[in-house]
């Protein structure tokens, strides 16, 4: 069968997709272009896409042979479910794979901002070092800290399971228990971002929900950008209504080097590497192509949304 792959993968999981199928893989570090999606549709029996691609109801419709998709991601944002479950077409992603690896990065980004790790690499390279100074540079301590984690499904629980060892207060918002927003929010040291994008999501943290921070609390991000509002962002680190915040995902995303976000202070930003280890990408290969074998069998996926 006919299948496109949007972006070469890690790892050796494509050739075992090659040994069964036709396999013609976008050769671009950029993803494809939308009319280059949508001129591949009507050839294609199956596809393996990233979370970069819209795969909405328009391309689906034009895909006429499509039997099977297969999103290399956590989450189907960029795949239109509905549209594909109307069409009889499985979606596939890969769950639990990266949890680990994104709670490592969330610990990381608390300590990387609370202690000006970029802020201080800076200032060696910068050739300022003179001297050990008592007050140079100076943090705030991630143990003994409060953390407040907003969403507390697989990963937030891998945040908190880290966080024990650094003896903080914990604290967890969640559609089945834990404290309310507002109260995580004032009483926190850290906010740590782990609700899944959706309607009721977007937006979350907000100028309002910004405010309610300590001026000497952090916000964390590695969840997805749009959960939190990026210009009551700005406002608030140009303000100095909070210590700062450290992002692996923002809104736009990628950020163009003009973007406001980037002349705040007190920003430390990644682009989008919480799952980028070199076992946990492989891993994700493994199961996106596990699931489009299946798919084009006509069989279950292992790890099947819709």
């Amino acid at each position: 069968m006919q299948v496109f792959v949007t972006r070469d993968l890690p790892g050796g999981a494509l050739d075992r997709l090659r040994a069964e199928h036709d396999v013609d893989v976008w050769p671009e570090r950029l993803p494809p272009p939308r009319e280059e999606l949508v001129r591949r549709a009507p050839e294609l029996d199956g596809l393996l896409s990233l979370l970069t691609d819209p795969v909405d109801a328009d391309l689906i419709a034009a895909a006429a042979r499509l039997r099977a998709i297969s999103n290399y991601a956590v989450g189907v944002d960029n795949v239109d479910v509905d549209a594909a479950s109307a069409r009889g077409i499985p979606v596939g992603n890969t769950p639990d794979v990266l949890t680990d690896s994104t709670a490592d990065l969330a610990v990381a980004l608390m300590l990387g901002i609370g202690r000006r790790l970029v802020d201080g690499d800076a200032y060696v390279r910068r050739g300022e070092w003179s001297t050990w100074q008592p007050d140079l540079l100076l943090g705030r301590d991630l143990h003994g800290s409060t953390v407040g984690i907003v969403g507390f499904g697989r990963i937030g629980q891998a945040v908190a399971r880290r966080l024990a060892g650094f003896g903080c207060e914990l604290l967890h918002t969640s559609r089945s228990g834990g404290v309310a927003l507002e109260e995580l929010l004032e009483r926190s040291d850290f906010v740590s971002i782990h609700t899944p994008l959706t309607p009721d999501t977007r937006g979350l943290v907000d100028a309002a929900a910004l405010e309610r921070m300590k001026p000497t609390a952090y916000l964390v991000n590695t969840a997805r950008g749009p959960v939190v509002d990026s210009a009551a962002l700005v406002d608030a680190l140009e303000a100095g209504a909070i210590a700062g915040a450290a992002l692996d995902v923002t809104d736009p995303e990628p950020l163009l080097a003009d973007h406001p976000l980037l002349d705040v202070p007190n920003l430390l930003v990644l682009p989008h590497l919480g799952s980028a280890t070199h076992a946990t990408r492989e891993r994700m290969a493994d199961m996106a192509v596990d699931n489009l074998l299946a798919g084009l069998r006509g069989e279950a996926m292992p790890h099947q949304v819709t």
